[in-house]
């Protein structure tokens, strides 16, 4: 698409290289602009006026201006040469068209049908997921649904779909001397339109400086951040006229219960806008911000529950972080940050800490049997707290280990073993190192590897013991190399230990997924352990205080380290409990997983 410049032969800048660049750069350039380019001597005014008055078409502008050129007095000071090359452009047949285009998109006007396709997208895909094992339609959609390309094209519709583009419309009182002729700078005041629905929140909050409403802060994904035009800092004179006086409430509620066009008159902070963070955690509590009298602005806070992955996407405030959920997705709001949520349960008294009767079996007459301690952790740490816990996702992959944690007789041994029967090309377990002698019918092995009570206790004391504890005067423990040789051959280690040994296993060394195998109610254990007897599978009778004591363990065990848990089955019928288990394995191998930062960094 060639174009000839209309110079004079041989007159300045006819054929000079700049000349075709600068004349290049004008191809590209909209009706408007090129006008607006070369008019700084006052030629095209009364077209840019027209123009944007809207009293005429573009091409009927144009015309205009072509038929008052030859009529065009000296006192203007255009030169003949300017006059000749401005003709030459509005004559072209490429501006035409574009003044024809421009027409055409001012005569439609585009509006979206939506703008929250991806919430949309979302709510299909809960529906349909389930389905994807029956259906290959189903299994098709799902997999072109959660293609981070078509995500990232619904996102970015919904951000334009949700600006206004329009101008805002003046107003009788924006025209008034009286507020216009105001003591600020006129170049710092600006005017605003925003178009807001009717009870749409408009992800903001207000604090007083210096007698003035500032913004305080911008909750992400909010109206206020899609929209883009204001910033925290900037001070608030009037809405649609009217001077907003220095009440944060008031301002709050006269915005909440406008709709459609909003005019706002404001100072700006022209501070730089914050790129989101990619910072996500996983949250080890439950949040309500109705029941938080500390949180500045109820409306504005999130709430979660525990276990939930949220976005950390602005933490400049100490006390108060702004997050949106992962999974539902929808505007940021406010949470308690990281030292807030300490301080808060820095000096609550732990449950475990108490002497009540959901201790379990803590006592100074712990029996031998039980001392199982964890090498590089020998007690628990009870002063832990845990608030969140940054995560990364990752895609389907087999993890090393699986843990299964529970109380004494919840049956974590009897599922572990289902699994390595049913599937041990997959599944694998250690073998248990012991200083005692073998009898006569055990094998070097097979149900222990047997060795010296001296190379033990240096092994021991060398930290390659996950856990090790004594019993009738023989040590017995779990070999760290023993757990990495059954994850070089490709299976995932199955391990029964104790729950201090999670702090040593949570680590991407041995990439975990740790089940909670959680006692059912006193009856229902009861009736279980009942049945196992009247069918010979067992001989050891359990008297109620035993199986009270597996019960009362079991619930000091999940608050301990509950933060630990990827999953918590309830062990109230074995083939049941196996199945939930399996079912949540497989899906590891399906579907994106969440996990801790420091196994990926």
């Amino acid at each position: 698409m060639g174009f000839t410049p209309l110079h004079p032969r041989g007159a300045p800048g006819a054929n000079t290289p700049g000349s075709r660049e600068h004349l290049g750069c004008v191809q590209a350039l909209s009706s408007e602009v090129i006008f607006a380019a070369i008019s700084s001597r006052g030629i095209l005014e009364a077209l840019v006026r027209k123009l944007a008055s809207g009293e005429h078409t573009a091409r009927a502008a144009m015309q205009q201006v072509l038929e008052n050129l030859t009529e065009l007095p000296s006192s203007t000071g255009a030169e003949e040469i300017d006059l000749i090359f401005l003709k030459g452009i509005m004559e072209n047949p490429i501006v035409k068209s574009l003044a024809k285009a421009h027409e055409k998109l001012e005569d439609s006007k585009l509006e979206a049908v939506s703008d929250n396709n991806l919430e949309l997208v979302n709510e299909i895909l809960e529906d349909i997921t389930p389905l994807i094992n029956v259906d290959e339609n189903a299994a098709e959609l799902v997999g072109i649904l959660k293609e981070p390309h078509f995500q990232s094209l619904l996102e970015a519709h919904d951000i334009v779909a949700s600006k206004c583009y329009e101008s805002p419309p003046s107003s009788p009182e924006m025209n008034n001397s009286s507020i216009n002729n105001q003591l600020l700078p006129v170049d710092a005041i600006r005017i605003l339109g925003i178009h807001k629905r009717a009870g749409e929140p408009l992800g903001v909050t207000f604090r007083v400086e210096n007698n003035d409403l500032v913004i305080a802060r911008i909750l992400h994904g909010g109206m206020i951040d899609r929209q883009g035009l204001l910033h925290v800092g900037d001070i608030i004179k009037e809405v649609n006229g009217h001077e907003v006086g220095n009440n944060p409430k008031e301002l709050q509620e006269l915005l909440k219960n406008i709709s459609g066009s909003v005019t706002l008159k404001i100072l700006p902070s022209y501070r730089d806008t914050i790129t989101p963070q990619q910072v996500f955690v996983k949250c080890h509590f439950d949040y309500n911000p109705y029941n938080d009298n500390l949180i500045p602005c109820k409306e504005a806070g999130l709430k979660f529950s525990k276990g939930e992955i949220l976005q950390i996407v602005n933490r400049e405030d100490p006390n108060w972080w702004q997050a949106s959920h992962v999974k539902e997705g929808g505007s940021a709001g406010l949470i308690p940050s990281q030292f807030l949520e300490e301080k808060r349960k820095a000096f609550v008294r732990r449950d475990w800490d108490n002497s009540g009767p959901f201790c379990g079996t803590i006592s100074s007459k712990k029996k031998k049997k039980m001392m199982y301690l964890t090498t590089r952790n020998a007690e628990f740490d009870r002063h832990e707290i845990q608030i969140y816990e940054e995560v990364a996702k990752m895609p389907p992959f087999q993890r090393k280990t699986l843990v299964l944690i529970g109380a004494q007789g919840v049956g974590r041994r009897s599922l572990k073993n289902r699994f390595i029967v049913l599937n041990p090309t997959r599944f694998g377990t250690t073998v248990p190192f012991t200083s005692r002698k073998p009898r006569e019918d055990e094998k070097d092995g097979q149900a222990y590897k047997f060795v010296s009570r001296s190379e033990m206790e240096a092994d021991v004391k060398a930290g390659k013991y996950l856990e090790h504890g004594e019993y009738e005067g023989n040590l017995y423990g779990t070999k760290i190399d023993s757990i990495l040789e059954v994850v070089q051959t490709g299976r995932t280690c199955i391990l029964d230990v104790n729950p201090q040994a999670l702090k040593v296993l949570r680590t991407s060394e041995f990439m975990p997924y740790v089940v909670f195998i959680a006692a059912p109610e006193l009856e229902t254990l009861r009736a279980m352990h009942k049945a196992v007897v009247d069918a010979g599978i067992t001989t050891k009778l359990l008297t109620d205080s035993d199986l009270k004591k597996t019960v009362d363990e079991s619930a000091r065990i999940q608050r301990a380290y509950n933060h630990y848990f990827d999953l918590i089955i309830v062990n109230d019928n074995l083939d049941k409990a196996f199945e939930k288990l399996q079912t949540a394995i497989e899906k590891l191998r399906m579907e994106p997983q969440w996990v801790p930062i420091s196994w990926v960094y």
